[in-house]
């Protein structure tokens, strides 16, 4: 794959002449005129660098192929595929390669959770077991000195809230009570495997012991797989029934679902482990270690039977990039509104009060949220709000920039590649 400068040289003289901002699209540069002092520009020759990044990460080995999209005030100003979608294969990653986006999926179920909000069908302190019968109340492992542990009733219900925020103390099964969750056969974030509903899963995982007490700590896990459930029970519909009516297919997110279709298996991106001695083409389908899943998945030949509103969905960064573009606008997207501007406001705020989590940044309803720039210590802006996924995905929007990015990588596991880092600094290097 040829490096990004070499494809964008003639692009680049142009934008030498101009002092409006440029679309890079593909590699190839264009003139979009004149932007108001208020919307920042990007330099053309600045996030190139972006690419020559990327590129050298393929030309390293270090990632078989990626797309970044980054779009500013909802346009391109840079989009471009990089390496392999299959490296044996010898076939080139494309723009409209389709990637399994895991955790990335959370943000679809959180909004679909608040338009259910907003149709009123629930409320956000509503307790879980108002609307899922098994949860109406749970128990929390407390570990012991001697190795074992002691299980406690939970201090009170969980709550919608709770699980939007990742703080009922819910995790992927490791905690005190690891052993109880592991005989339950359930444990780490992956579904596509299984044949049986999630909803049938949630319905045990309920009984099982919790890692902590609701509203105590941050503890990443099942909370958005039993939002999906909820959303199933209100709604009487499966979970992709419901997004791809709300929100996938009036976004026209055409290659974003649960599964495969099997005409588009050739867009399908390989997933790679990255080991010391560089990448390895990680089994098909997958096999299951001791922090879970690890693999190609079952989102082709699998029992297509589990919509996993936690890590479930495939989709590709033009997709994920109008999902985001549509949550940057407050809720709405070519003139159609999916959420309330306030239901918007209220996801991207801190939720979390006094409970820990990560130097300058909060959780909101679905998202982290930048709150601190110093504490954090990355380019970026207060207000900014994103997440990632386990096969290395990243995505963020920055209101404040009018900015909206999508990284779609699949690297599992990752090994110390800081391709996240640097793509955060050139980014942010390249504007005016």
């Amino acid at each position: 794959m040829r490096s990004i400068f070499a494809r964008a040289a003639a692009g680049l003289l142009l934008a030498s002449a101009l002092t409006g901002s440029v679309v890079m699209t593909g590699g190839a540069a264009s003139a979009q005129g004149l932007r108001a002092a208020a919307s920042p520009s990007v330099s053309a020759q600045r996030i190139g660098r972006v690419g020559a990044l990327l590129q050298n990460y393929v030309d390293q080995g270090r990632i078989a192929g990626a797309v970044i999209r980054i779009q500013q005030d909802g346009r391109d100003v840079y989009s471009e595929a990089f390496g392999w979608r299959d490296k044996e294969a010898r076939d080139p990653m494309r723009e409209d390669s389709i990637f399994r986006i895991a955790s990335q999926s959370k943000a679809l179920t959180s909004v679909a959770i608040m338009m259910l909000m907003e149709d009123g069908k629930l409320l956000l302190d509503d307790p879980v077991g108002k609307h899922l019968p098994e949860w109406q109340k749970t128990n929390v492992a407390v570990a012991r000195s001697d190795g074992g542990y002691d299980v406690v009733p939970a201090k009170r219900p969980i709550t919608i809230r709770d699980l939007l925020t990742h703080s009922a103390g819910i995790s992927y099964g490791s905690g005190p009570g690891e052993k109880a969750w592991r005989d339950a056969g359930i444990f780490g974030w992956y579904f596509a495997d299984r044949n049986e509903p999630v909803a049938a899963v949630v319905a045990r995982m309920a009984s099982l012991p919790m890692a902590a007490q609701p509203g105590e700590q941050f503890v990443y896990g099942y909370n958005t797989d039993i939002l999906g459930v909820v959303v199933e029970k209100i709604s009487g519909k499966t979970l992709a029934a419901f997004l791809d009516e709300r929100l996938i297919r009036p976004l026209g997110m055409k290659d974003t679902s649960f599964y495969l279709p099997r005409e588009k298996a050739g867009r399908l991106a390989a997933v790679y482990a990255a080991e010391a001695g560089g990448l390895r083409r990680a089994p098909d389908p997958g096999t299951w270690g001791p922090n879970g899943h690890s693999g190609q998945g079952d989102y082709l030949n699998g029992p297509r039977l589990a919509y996993s509103g936690g890590a479930g969905l495939l989709s590709t960064a033009a997709d994920y990039s109008r999902f985001l573009e549509m949550i940057r606008r407050g809720g709405e997207l070519d003139g159609r509104r999916y959420l309330g501007r306030k239901s918007v406001e209220l996801m991207t705020v801190n939720h979390l009060g006094d409970i820990p989590y990560n130097a300058g940044m909060g959780f909101g309803l679905g998202f982290s949220i930048r709150e601190d720039l110093g504490k954090a210590g990355q380019p970026g802006s207060e207000g900014e709000f994103g997440w990632g996924g386990a096969y290395h995905s990243q995505y963020w929007v920055d209101p404040k920039e009018r900015l909206t990015v999508a990284y779609m990588v699949q690297l599992l596991p990752a090994g110390d590649i800081d391709d996240h880092g640097k793509l955060r600094a050139l980014i942010y290097q390249a504007l005016e």
